[in-house]
């Protein structure tokens, strides 16, 4: 349950404080009022949300390879501890430079306990990974479900102070209960890596597979969450029941999870079907959403839901069992640096896919670039590996 915990902060960190900045940018840093430089306010909202993912972007790698090095406990420990400092720092949040310091170091702590505490799911799982990675990404899906609306609330009580005391608050419990309750693992010997053998190991089919569909999910999810309102919105649905579209998504995605990871480990489901199918209910949600703006209010208004839980479904279906199958494919010893390298495949994916949507619904409409997600994230099926094997090397 600490871990548990440790992937609910990560999410409901990076997602509630993006919810706050969106809201607030409405009406300009500090509660000023907008300065009537539309432009310059986009583009300094866009750094924002940036950062939090640049910083786990280049970071994850490296401690995730360090929680080989030392155990897994103390990167959690001392990343949830780093996490509660930088918002800390926010509590000072009037300028859009403060909020960008804080942000940054937000995302330079959660790269270090988010794959720590992947590995030690992974080994403390034993043979049950889909179980506990299904429970663990429930617990994250959970973060991105109420992050939005838990931070909005913050913000109206108490603007950006309380949102980001929270947020510390939170993080110092999450780290006393992982130090009090989770069991030190030890670092394992580690034969010494060669650039070619971290080159083969990287293009293996047993983890570049995974995190291509990691990729693939993550990337819907980004797209999703963008996209979604954007399109419940021209439906003629309000402010609530257009944000309520990505709740719908995210507890979709937190219902299924667990029920997979068992499922995966009774021998009922299959690594390789069952991803390429989770990432082919995804196309099929993408590719609803992608009609919606030819579709009557009514229609359209029914459909975005139903958009919304195909792709929730299709992530809670392939992500317990991309994450089972890296972790089985994996040796113990360097199991903290596979799920960092793999969360750098998810933050890739988490840029890629809103960047794609993006890119073509502004030349052709929204309804084509969902149309270009449902297309790649389709392709993307073919990429799932078979039953894992754990290398001889």
């Amino acid at each position: 349950m600490p871990l548990y915990a440790a992937g609910f902060t990560t999410a409901f960190g990076a997602h509630s404080i993006a919810t706050a900045l969106g809201a607030e940018s409405l009406g300009g840093y500090g509660g000023g009022g907008a300065s009537g430089d539309l432009g310059l306010n986009l583009l300094v909202l866009g750094v924002l949300l940036a950062l939090y993912d640049v910083a786990e972007v280049f970071l994850k790698p490296v401690f995730g390879s360090l929680s080989d090095r030392i155990g897994p406990k103390p990167v959690i420990v001392g990343g949830l501890l780093g996490f509660a400092v930088a918002s800390l720092v926010g509590l000072w949040s009037g300028q859009p430079l403060v909020l960008a310091l804080a942000r940054l170091g937000q995302g330079a702590a959660a790269s270090a306990f988010s794959p720590a505490s992947s590995a030690s799911v992974a080994r403390l799982a034993g043979k049950d990974t889909g179980r506990y990675f299904g429970r663990y990404g429930s617990w994250k899906g959970l973060g991105y479900a109420f992050g939005p609306l838990l931070g909005a609330g913050a913000l109206l009580v108490g603007g950006f102070p309380a949102l980001f005391g929270v947020l510390a608050a939170l993080a110092v419990v999450v780290a006393v209960w992982v130090a009090v309750a989770v069991p030190r693992l030890e670092p394992l010997p580690r034969p010494r890596y060669t650039s070619a053998d971290l080159a083969r190991q990287l293009t293996d089919r047993s983890f570049l597979g995974p995190t291509l569909v990691l990729a693939g999910a993550t990337g819907s999810l980004g797209a999703a969450v963008g996209f979604l309102p954007a399109l419940a919105a021209r439906a003629g649905l309000g402010t609530f029941a257009s944000v309520a579209v990505v709740t719908v998504l995210a507890v979709a995605s937190s219902l299924v999870q667990p029920r997979i990871g068992r499922l995966r480990d009774a021998g009922r489901i299959r690594d390789r079907p069952g991803m390429a199918g989770g990432l082919l209910v995804i196309a099929l949600g993408a590719a609803v959403a992608s009609v919606l703006p030819l579709a009557g209010e009514l229609a359209a208004a029914v459909a975005v839901y139903l958009a919304a839980l195909l792709i929730g479904g299709g992530i809670g279906f392939a992500t317990p069992l991309a994450f089972a199958h890296l972790a089985d494919a994996t040796p113990a010893e360097r199991m903290g640096r596979t799920m960092g390298s793999a969360e750098l495949g998810r933050e890739l994916g988490d840029a890629g896919g809103p960047l794609l949507v993006g890119a073509v619904a502004a030349g052709t409409g929204i309804g084509w670039g969902l149309g270009a997600l449902a297309v790649v994230v389709a392709a993307l099926a073919a990429a799932a590996p078979k039953k894992a094997s754990l290398p001889s090397s």
